[in-house]
């Protein structure tokens, strides 16, 4: 349900794997969306990669962090359905709630439950889905030349993939209606300023510092990084007794760890950890 650009009828023709590039790097997995002519609007075929690559990122152990990116201008400009499986016949009530959370709730959803930080390196406009794709991730690199935009209202639609979920996370709820009710694009500098973004970069280093933050993050205990991304993402969902008590298992599961007991002995004998992710 989200806008997306004409596209090449020969794109949708293309084997997934050149439409999601993928390779593992030093303990990251890189996720490249690679439609630049289309300014990478994502389409069935790969909505279903992205969700499967995140889901083989949390049970490989020797993925430790993902990052996100994609080829070209554009980040992604929202979903391209022409891609979708045909339904046939004509349509119900049901029909759209049904694609909705089978589709855009599932890619969004496939990257906060990742069990492994997910950094957004956003190179180039990222709208609809696209921006949501972005905002989901545990951290979010933008390029000087990309921008956020709410696009939904320009084709009088309400936000879908988690849009009026995560925003009043980001930026309170105020400023969430702003971006929802008028889709103004936002620029990267203005959308660091809202909370949007962690840091913007020249375009040229984004890609060097999402390795740099990947890389570093790959080097860390992973199951504890898991198990503080789900306090964390949970926190705003429940009261103070459920976050303190989330708190409390996770730490008892985190001390069964490996790399809890290296962090430990590591401060005992004044040393620099050495964790693997177990």
């Amino acid at each position: 349900m989200t806008d997306s650009p004409q596209v090449e009828p020969a794109a949708a023709s293309q084997p997934v794997e050149t439409l999601v590039l993928h390779r593992t790097d030093n303990g990251v997995s890189w996720i490249t969306l690679n439609r630049p002519e289309a300014m990478n609007a994502v389409t069935w075929d790969q909505r279903e990669r992205v969700i499967a690559l995140l889901a083989e990122a949390s049970a490989d152990p020797a993925v430790r962090a993902v990052v996100i990116t994609a080829t070209g201008r554009g980040f992604c400009a929202g979903a391209d359905l022409r891609g979708a499986p045909a339904t046939g016949g004509e349509r119900v009530a049901g029909d759209v709630a049904r694609m909705i959370r089978l589709g855009a709730q599932r890619l969004i959803t496939s990257v906060l439950d990742c069990e492994k930080p997910v950094i957004a390196a956003v190179n180039g406009t990222a709208a609809g889905i696209g921006a949501h794709l972005a905002l989901a991730c545990d951290l979010v690199l933008a390029a000087e030349s990309a921008r956020f935009v709410e696009v939904f209202v320009r084709r009088g639609l309400v936000p879908d993939g988690g849009g009026a979920y995560l925003l009043p996370r980001l930026v309170g709820p105020q400023r969430a209606k702003e971006l929802i009710f008028f889709g103004d694009a936002v620029p990267a500098a203005d959308a660091q300023r809202l909370g949007l973004v962690n840091r913007v970069v020249p375009d040229g280093e984004l890609e060097p510092r999402a390795r740099e933050w990947a890389e570093r993050l790959a080097q860390g205990p992973t199951r504890a990084l898991a198990l503080a991304k789900q306090l964390v993402n949970a926190s705003l969902d429940g009261d103070r007794a459920a976050a303190l008590a989330a708190e409390a298992a996770a730490q008892e599961i985190n001390m069964t760890t490996a790399d809890a007991a290296e962090g430990v002995a590591s401060f005992v004998e004044r040393r620099t950890p050495k964790y693997l992710g177990r």
